[in-house]
């Protein structure tokens, strides 16, 4: 299960920001992760519990928004919505796709004290 190193990759990413910023307690994550980023949603709300246990996030509130995957249709010209990457164009069925939506993850927001 990637999702746990992931999960880990954030927890390096709230203790890098409380450095700077100069904050001890996380109260909520909002983490963004794309419809086409191979990240399972699921998989990382039961990833954060365990790995922000003893840490200044413990007891936060995770919030993952979830973004629609996009591409270009280089065919049709045309911005679609994909589920998949190797979906064909909704519109015109080729699949000379490219993606320009949907494979990021990253922390979007934090609630902290």
């Amino acid at each position: 299960m990637h999702e746990m190193s992931l999960m880990q990759g954030v927890l390096g990413i709230l203790e890098e920001n409380a450095k700077g910023a100069g904050f001890s307690k996380v109260k909520t994550v909002w983490l963004e992760i794309g419809a086409l980023s191979g990240v399972d949603p699921h998989a990382m709300e039961f990833c954060f519990d365990v790995v922000m246990k003893n840490t200044l996030a413990e007891n936060a509130r995770l919030e993952i928004l979830e973004t629609p995957g996009t591409a270009w249709c280089m065919k049709c010209g045309k911005n679609v919505g994909i589920s998949a990457r190797y979906d064909p164009c909704p519109e015109c069925g080729r699949f000379q796709l490219e993606v320009t939506g949907g494979a990021e993850m990253r922390v979007k927001e934090l609630e902290v004290e």
